[in-house]
């Protein structure tokens, strides 16, 4: 994938991220929670991401919180199988956490 999160890695529409919420298939820890839907035939993993207001206030927060996931998206989406997923943020967190995020998110992903 390179160094940059291109709009195929993305889910972008309401459709996307409808058919993913629809299977209900999840796995969660502490902090993220991991939806996923079966192959997408793309031949890649594509990420959605919902990070609530009732996580964080402030949209810095938030902003923080999804740069996070995609940066650690980007550099193991060759290693993911190709499938949909959401990841929802279900507890906030700041740079003190970021690394325990970041291995809760390797084993919802890696595990699946």
């Amino acid at each position: 994938m390179g160094q940059y999160f291109g709009k195929q890695y993305r889910l972008l529409k309401t459709d996307d991220f409808s058919s993913v919420f629809a299977l209900r298939r999840q796995s969660s820890l502490s902090f993220v929670q991991v939806l996923h839907s079966p192959d997408n035939r793309l031949g890649h993993a594509r990420l959605g991401l919902v990070v609530s207001k009732k996580v964080a206030k402030r949209a810095h927060e938030r902003n923080y919180m999804k740069r996070v996931i995609r940066e650690w998206f980007r550099l193991n989406c060759c290693e993911l199988q190709s499938y949909d997923f959401i990841v929802r943020v279900r507890q906030r967190f700041d740079q003190s956490e970021s690394a325990q995020v970041r291995l809760q998110l390797s084993q919802l992903m890696r595990r699946l």
